[in-house]
């Protein structure tokens, strides 16, 4: 099984849950931003990266220089586990699609580029938030 669809699976069952954001309804990532890179699959380098979730944004700084903006981002908490999916959009390149999990202070997701509804490729995300 491939890492990407391993992480798919990952999130499928989590997808139906209906779970309030921990913290007395506070979302579980707002306000947290998480530093690491951006890969394409199967590389081993690739482009410095900090997520930052706020105000219920989502936003990518890799992908400022491709005026992708910040969006609207949903989550689900199981346990210690967060799952967040997210969409950001760019005028000149399109849509790019966030899935991630995080698990205490590490966040591992992919991105898949989308333009004109077709899939253009994925990469990879790793990342963590300084404890």
């Amino acid at each position: 099984m491939s890492w990407s669809a391993h992480l798919q699976s990952l999130f499928s069952p989590l997808n139906r849950l209906s779970v309030a954001p921990a913290s007395g309804g506070r979302d579980p990532l707002d306000g947290r931003t998480f530093d690491g890179i951006v890969l394409e699959c199967g590389k081993t380098s690739g482009d410095a990266d900090s997520l930052i979730f706020k105000n219920g944004r989502f936003r990518s700084t890799a992908c400022d220089r491709y005026e992708y903006g910040d969006g609207p981002y949903t989550t689900v908490a199981a346990g210690d586990t967060v799952t967040f999916s997210a969409e950001t959009e760019s005028p000149k390149y399109g849509k790019l699609r966030w899935q991630g999990i995080v698990r205490g202070h590490r966040l591992d997701g992919t991105l898949t580029m989308v333009r004109d509804g077709q899939v253009l490729g994925e990469k990879w995300v790793l990342a963590g938030q300084a404890a």
